[in-house]
């Protein structure tokens, strides 16, 4: 996940100043206790100068964790607030009062400080799976079983993993690294000099870095080197090289706007498997009119475009990469086959340049190169951002799930029924049958709005409860209901009104909404030059290339080559697609996580609302 590096030089000193006596400090001094709903809190009171970062150092926790227990933290902090601060297993091993801990996570371990070299500890993301993982650390799915059995029973977010370490070293300098959990009371200085480094190394080797992402828990990089040059001993937190090291952690980079940006548009256009050519001709006409657009806003864009043939065979595509044209180049997008990913990835790497990936939603490069910006998320991550986001919206509701149809979609009902009982929301489940208006009616509240979910995105499934549905509102008008349902519904055109007459939400990652004056002028300006309406494709390819032209030639034009600090603030009005871009490790590139909610209102409007952040 990418954070803001914004943090003051000034404040970057006086949390190495600070931190020293505060951890010791913590260490000498009991503090009062409270136990809220089950769990054991410390009551801290903000001391002058702490921000979240002290706070979290001091008691060994990550700041996630803080602000999860303390939201009005999120706004910043005052003197003399008072945090709740959760009782981890970490912080046992200080002097602090003897107490019970006991691990609510199945299969999860302690998080100790011991040596790396066999194994270390990843805590699970939202999105993660055993196969992701495996594939971030380099690794097989039955080596991570075979350290964690009881993964093989699903693994949740918050739960830590053992993991072997990477023992086999490429010949590929990049390639020449092994990983390392960061423990309590290390920083980065201390790090590098566990590893003989310098902190620059370190740095270079996780992009994604920074005072945030240095976080106790969280893993790092650690890059070998054939020899290593003499750095200066570690002499405490409060040493010059300590404080010079903390400072490479709050630096963001520089931006430089960019006179002409190159950009290469590599596709198999002439692919004409699954009339694949046509989509991506599409999506190189959608791209084209955003370069139009930049222009107009004064953006000068040089764009090189080339057919880099089909499948495995990436012959034509090396040849590509060796020209005088590639050697410049400010932005890479294109790539469809997992071997054409996996070169175009190499080169970027090689070359320091930013890649898109994006249609591929399964390919790992992501992971493991902190240049790749892929578009279209990893199918897990944003279903578990759906489900998080889902519990958000929905949870003061009454909330109705229906079994029945294909039940497609029990994976992601699994995923959010578990958040539900985690956080103490009903929900009640029921089966598809002749009788479901009278069993759902005596389900039913009148003093919420009413949630129905089914366990089925098939149409079928969706024209039989809409049918219901209605019957049970015309009986009894009184009663607010709703249907929420998945990303296909918005290809059942045929239906649209019938969502209306109920009130119809869904979550996705894409929508078009026809009726938005920003689409009719894109329509309008596809016909006017290319001579007919965009092919009628799910999602729309035209808008997919144009949507994700803008975004990034955005980018680079606002804040140069190094916008990655910065693509939080890159603001742009996509037709189709929602745009969040987050790292998934502090050494991997960018998946984008955004998400649309979108609501066919009584009233005849549709409203989509942006759930990315």
């Amino acid at each position: 996940m990418c954070f803001p590096r914004q943090l003051s030089r000034v404040f970057a000193v006086i949390f190495t100043l600070c931190i020293g006596f505060q951890l010791l400090h913590a260490q000498d001094l009991s503090y009062d206790t409270v136990t809220v709903n089950g769990q054991s809190y410390y009551k801290y009171k903000v001391q002058q100068g702490e921000g979240l970062y002290t706070i979290s150092r001091i008691f060994s926790v990550t700041m996630a964790e803080i602000l999860r227990h303390n939201p009005d933290a999120n706004k910043g902090l005052k003197l003399g607030q008072e945090l709740l601060i959760p009782v981890s297993a970490t912080s046992q091993s200080t002097e602090s009062p003897p107490r019970q801990v006991q691990t609510s996570v199945p299969g999860s371990i302690q998080l100790k400080p011991t040596g790396q070299n066999i194994t270390f500890n990843h805590t699970v993301s939202l999105g993660e799976t055993v196969y992701s993982i495996s594939k971030m650390y380099n690794t097989t799915v039955e080596e991570v079983y075979r350290l964690n059995p009881t993964a093989r029973d699903g693994i949740i977010e918050g739960q830590l993993l053992v993991i072997p370490q990477r023992r086999i070293i490429s010949e590929e300098k990049e390639e020449n690294y092994r990983y390392h959990t960061i423990l309590p009371k290390e920083t980065l200085y201390s790090v590098s000099r566990t590893y003989s480094l310098k902190p620059e190394d370190v740095v270079r080797a996780n992009p994604g870095l920074s005072v945030e992402t240095f976080q106790i828990g969280r893993v790092i990089r650690i890059p070998f080197f054939e020899s290593y040059e003499t750095v200066v001993p570690y002499e405490g937190e409060n040493s010059r090289d300590e404080q010079l090291a903390n400072r490479l952690l709050s630096q963001g980079a520089s931006s430089e706007r960019l006179d002409m940006i190159n950009v290469a548009l590599l596709l198999p256009l002439l692919d004409e498997t699954g009339n694949g050519h046509l989509r991506l001709q599409e999506y190189y006409e959608g791209f084209l009119l955003a370069v139009k657009e930049l222009k107009v806003r004064g953006g000068n864009v040089q764009l090189y475009v080339f057919e880099i043939g089909k499948g495995t065979d990436t012959k034509k595509l090396e040849s590509l990469l060796e020209t005088m044209e590639m050697q410049s180049l400010h932005l890479i997008v294109g790539g469809v086959s997992d071997a054409q990913i996996k070169k175009l990835s190499d080169f970027s790497r090689s070359r320091n340049i930013t890649y898109v990936v994006p249609f591929s939603q399964s390919n790992g490069e992501v992971l493991n190169n902190g240049n790749i910006f892929q578009v279209n998320s990893l199918s897990q991550a944003i279903q578990s951002k759906t489900a998080k986001v889902f519990l958000d919206t929905f949870r003061n509701a009454n909330l109705v799930f229906v079994n029945g149809g294909d039940n497609d979609k029990m994976e992601f009902v699994s995923q959010v029924q578990n958040r539900l009982r985690e956080n103490g929301i009903r929900y009640e489940t029921v089966h598809n049958s002749s009788a479901l208006t009278s069993t759902m009616l005596a389900l039913l509240s009148a003093n919420k709005e009413n949630v129905i979910i089914p366990t089925s995105g098939d149409s079928s499934m969706l024209r039989d409860l809409l049918d219901k549905v209605k019957e049970v509102q015309e009986a009894n008008p009184s009663l607010t209901l709703r249907l929420l349902g998945y990303p296909e519904w918005q290809t059942y055109s045929s239906l649209v009104d019938e969502y209306h007459q109920i009130g119809v939400y869904f979550l996705s990652p894409f929508f078009v909404d026809t009726k938005d004056p920003a689409v009719g002028t894109f329509n309008d300006a596809f016909s006017r030059w290319y001579g007919r309406a965009p092919l009628n494709t799910y999602p729309d390819y035209a808008m997919w290339g144009y949507d994700t032209a803008l975004f990034f030639l955005t980018a680079l034009q606002r804040f140069g080559s190094d916008f990655e600090y910065r693509v939080d603030q890159v603001n742009v009005n996509a037709l189709q697609f929602a745009f969040h871009f987050e790292r998934m490790n502090n050494w991997g590139g960018f998946i984008n996580t955004g998400l649309y909610l979108v609501f066919y209102d009584t009233n005849g409007r549709v409203i989509k609302m942006d759930k990315s952040r």
